[in-house]
C-alpha cells in the first residue's frame, strides 16, 4: 500500500449512483477516505464542512451545476479538482479547466484511470508542499517555493496546484523550450495521449492571473508548432 494515501479525504460529486459506487469503491480499496453525493448543493456544503484533500466534480449535476460548485471551490482554495464530463468535443472538455479545474475525464472512462490520475495529483501536491528554500525573481514576479506562492508586483496571486507546478517547472529553465508533452507528464504526472490541449488551458488561465500578454508577453511565451518557453525580463 502507497503510504501517501493514508487518510487523504476525497469529495466525489456524482449524480448517476452506479458510477459514484464504482468509483468510491476502486478509491476505498486504495485506502482513500471518499465522501460522495448526488448534486450540487450537497457537495457544496460538504465542502464547507469537512476538509478534503481532492474533489472529482461531474459537470452535469442537479441543483448547482458543476461549473458553478467549481468556482465556488476555488473562490476560497486551490484544491485539486479533477472534472468529469459527458460531452467528447475538445472545446467541451477544456471547460473545466478554464474554470480551475487541474484534470479532466471523459464518460465513460475506466476508474483504474480514474485512481492513477488521483494518485498522480496528490503524489504532486505533496512533493510540491514540501519545504523548499527556493524563491525565483523575475522583475515583478516572484516565486515562493517554500510557500507555494505566486506574487505579481507584491500582490498574491491565487493559482491551481496545476498552474503553480506549470510556471515553476517553466520557470527553473528560462529559456528552454518544453513540449506540450513534456509538460504534460511534468505537470500532471502521466503521459496520456492527447492531452496536449490540458496544457494549453493551464497556460491561458495562468497568463491571465499573473498579467502577462499572449500578444507582448513578459514571462511566457509560445513556441508555436512545438510548446512554451519561460523568459526572464531584461533589467
Amino acid at each position: 500500500m502507497d503510504m501517501a494515501t493514508e487518510a487523504r479525504r476525497i469529495l466525489l460529486v456524482e449524480d448517476e449512483t452506479a458510477i459514484r459506487d464504482a468509483v468510491a469503491a476502486y478509491l476505498e480499496r486504495e485506502n482513500y477516505w471518499v465522501t460522495g453525493v448526488g448534486d450540487g448543493t450537497s457537495a457544496v456544503d460538504e465542502f464547507e464542512k469537512h476538509h478534503f484533500d481532492l474533489v472529482i466534480l461531474d459537470l452535469m449535476l442537479p441543483g448547482i451545476p458543476g461549473e458553478q460548485v467549481c468556482r465556488i471551490i476555488r473562490d476560497s482554495s486551490d484544491i485539486p479538482i479533477i472534472m468529469l464530463t459527458a460531452k467528447g468535443e475538445v472545446e467541451d472538455r477544456i471547460i473545466g479547466l478554464e474554470l480551475g479545474a487541474d484534470d479532466y475525464l471523459v464518460k465513460p472512462f475506466s476508474p483504474r484511470e480514474l485512481v492513477a490520475r488521483v494518485r498522480a495529483l496528490l503524489r504532486r501536491v505533496h512533493i510540491d508542499s514540501e519545504p523548499q528554500r527556493e524563491v525565483l525573481s523575475f522583475g515583478d514576479l516572484e516565486i515562493d517555493l517554500a510557500g507555494h506562492k505566486c506574487l505579481v508586483k507584491g500582490e498574491e496571486v491565487d493559482l491551481t496546484a496545476s498552474e503553480f507546478k506549470l510556471l515553476t517547472t517553466l520557470s527553473r529553465y528560462p529559456g528552454r523550450v518544453y513540449t506540450r508533452m513534456e509538460l504534460v507528464e511534468k505537470v500532471l504526472g502521466y503521459d496520456f495521449e492527447g492531452y496536449e490541449r490540458t496544457i494549453d488551458s493551464h497556460v491561458k488561465n495562468l497568463r491571465a492571473k499573473i498579467g502577462d500578454d499572449p500578444r507582448n508577453p513578459t514571462w511566457l511565451y509560445t513556441v508555436h508548432g512545438v510548446g512554451y518557453r519561460f523568459e526572464a525580463p531584461r533589467e
